[in-house]
């Protein structure tokens, strides 16, 4: 009965913040925090970029934490970077996290930035120097690949610097940025050369993250690790991404196209949307949607 599912009754535990929202909440309270402790009435941003920031000096001084608390950080001097990234952000997050769930979320983005700050710090060990590297690219750029393996051909609709309307699919736009970086990493950055017009981007952590993304797409999102995930969507893949794989096994669910009683059909529907009110509807597997579609016209026609 209706009255009997969790979110019809009273004591139906309440939706929790989402992992997303932390995210975006703590890069915003941070980059306030470094405007403010920027400002001449305080004028210690410098002492967060010492603690926080990824320096080589740094870590050779034992602040290995630098490595999780880098992305934090952004130039507070360029209000773009932390735009884009909080932009990306959510929109990258708002799609993937109910495919991945909370905690392999989570662990991707944890991953992607230790990953593209480790190469950061490979690139630039023989430098030395006081060479900082900030911001959240890396793990942004980390779901942007993840986005593009899972759905290479859906067309993403934007304004280009807020003004120019501009049309992509997420395999063009991963294309493009991954060439952009491997060519400012092989060029510029391995070399010590600064880029032109006088730009600064961390190639190497945004190879990393990419390359975090793509790893996890093609060899952790189908497997049971321990963090745990709801089982995505069927999405068709471009040809070289498709891998051969047993048939899941599932559990046997009632056929609405047989002759079975209507209570037996009412139980499975029950079922199934107890499973997206928890799990969410990706979580529903090719034959239970087709009950849902099976049984509404059978339901309503009895």
């Amino acid at each position: 009965m209706l009255s009997n599912r969790p979110y019809m009754r009273e004591d139906y535990p309440r939706e929790r913040t989402s992992v997303l929202t932390w995210l975006i909440s703590a890069l915003i309270a941070s980059f306030v925090l470094q405007v403010v402790l920027g400002s001449p009435w305080f004028n210690g941003e410098q002492l967060i970029y010492r603690f926080l920031g990824l320096t080589i000096p740094g870590l050779q001084a034992g602040r290995v934490w630098t490595l999780f608390t880098h992305p934090i950080l952004h130039d507070s001097r360029f209000i773009f970077h932390i735009i884009v990234n909080l932009f990306a952000l959510y929109f990258l997050g708002r799609e993937l996290l109910p495919m991945l769930g909370p905690r392999r979320f989570l662990g991707l983005f944890a991953a992607a930035t230790v990953i593209g700050g480790l190469a950061w710090t490979a690139v630039h060990w023989r430098f030395g120097g006081g060479d900082m590297h900030i911001g959240a690219t890396a793990p942004v750029l980390a779901l942007l690949i993840l986005f593009a393996c899972f759905f290479p051909n859906q067309e993403l609709n934007f304004l280009l610097f807020f003004l120019f309307p501009v049309t992509l699919k997420p395999k063009h736009l991963a294309y493009g940025l991954a060439g952009l970086d491997l060519f400012g990493l092989l060029f510029y950055e391995i070399h010590g050369a600064a880029l032109p017009f006088n730009m600064f981007t961390a190639s190497s952590a945004h190879v990393g993250g990419m390359v975090t993304g793509f790893l996890y797409y093609r060899f952790f999102h189908d497997a049971h690790w321990f963090l745990g995930a709801e089982q995505s969507a069927e999405i068709e893949l471009p040809r070289w991404m498709k891998r051969v794989k047993k048939p899941p096994a599932t559990k046997p669910v009632f056929p609405a196209n047989t002759g079975g009683s209507r209570e037996d059909l009412r139980a499975e529907v029950d079922r199934i949307l107890d499973k997206i009110n928890s799990d969410g509807f990706g979580s529903l597997t090719p034959q239970e949607k087709r009950v849902l579609d099976e049984a509404k016209d059978l339901l309503s026609r009895r």
